[in-house]
């Protein structure tokens, strides 16, 4: 080999290792779920977003209390972030559309509002995203599904959820911070929109005709069976045929809130009477909770016939399709 070769030999070399802006390439997710341990290695590699409703508790500090019983300090209330994440605002990422004449809320953003929302977050392009929820309960980690969700459909491969979020990380004895630092604003963009995961109230009207796709109502028992709706909501129960797969099924009840395994999944699904492999929609009342069982059919146990039903019982309701209640 000639000098001119070995040269050729090491920029090449280094190329695969190194990305544009001279940090480490990016590493290779292990699924849509990582641990706490995975994050740690690869942290300097990847970007952290932390998903919050109550962005206060971005710069706060955990609290604790002492159990009376074994004198240890135990974790009550989540706070602060890891080092070197991003704050997400979740009240943000869901906007007003008109569809057909009629405002509907919480609905995903056109191309153009989601983009400036993730470059106002510091998000760039081309980057291993982990989403980071609060980790408390089930709600929290459907805020993180549901960004997942929308990364997604606007083309983002990369991306993963923290498995246990926030209060995970903390009970690992791992680094928290609290403060906030101005963070410049991020080139993100988005790319080609995945249609194949979601569904609009035409594409549910269409499935419940033909028969062949099953629904999933991810709301609480009271939701579905229509002894209480949401204000949003504008008419008690589920959509004809739907099967219940109730939100707080969806990780483990106590803080870490964490997800099943797909084994647990599988099991859980068959007592409910939903198959694994089924062409499936997903929905609850806004779109939010259905997230999870979306993440659940489709990333977790592989299931890429699954759609998440945007507009949920809000839109359904307000546009007065039928609805099975008591």
């Amino acid at each position: 080999m000639d000098t001119k070769q070995f040269a050729r030999y090491i920029l090449a070399f280094y190329a695969t290792i190194f990305t544009s802006n001279g940090v480490l390439a990016a590493p290779t997710l292990p699924g849509p779920i990582v641990e706490t341990k995975w994050l740690a290695t690869n942290q300097k590699n990847v970007t952290i977003l932390s998903i919050r409703k109550d962005i206060k508790s971005f710069t706060l500090k955990p609290v604790y209390r002492k159990d009376k019983k074994s004198g240890k300090q135990k974790l009550i209330r989540v706070g602060g972030h890891i080092p070197g994440a991003l704050l997400v605002n979740y009240k943000k990422i869901r906007v007003k559309r008109t569809v057909d004449g009629r405002t509907v809320t919480r609905l995903i953003p056109d191309k153009k509002t989601f983009e400036a929302l993730m470059q106002k977050s510091g998000i760039n392009k081309n980057t291993t995203l982990i989403i980071v929820s609060k980790g408390q309960h089930h709600g929290d980690i459907t805020m993180a599904t549901r960004l997942y969700w929308q990364l997604k459909y606007f083309g983002h491969k990369d991306v993963a959820i923290l498995n246990g979020g926030t209060a995970q990380w903390i009970l690992d004895g791992r680094p928290i911070v609290s403060n906030l630092n101005k963070i410049p604003a991020g080139n993100w963009v988005a790319g080609k929109t995945q249609d194949n995961i979601l569904a609009t109230s035409k594409t549910v009207a269409k499935a419940i005709k033909a028969g062949k796709t099953q629904l999933l109502d991810t709301r609480s028992p009271a939701f579905f069976y229509g002894t209480y709706a949401k204000s949003y909501v504008f008419a008690k129960g589920h959509i004809r045929g739907a099967h219940s797969f109730p939100n707080e099924l969806m990780t483990e009840a106590k803080m870490p809130a964490r997800f099943l395994s797909s084994k647990q999944y599988q099991a859980l699904n068959k007592k409910l009477g939903i198959s694994n492999t089924k062409q499936t929609i997903t929905y609850c009342n806004s779109g939010h909770l259905a997230s999870g069982s979306w993440f659940i059919m489709s990333e977790i146990l592989g299931n890429k016939k699954a759609k998440l039903y945007d507009g949920s019982m809000h839109q359904w309701t307000l546009e007065k399709r039928p609805v099975i209640g008591l």
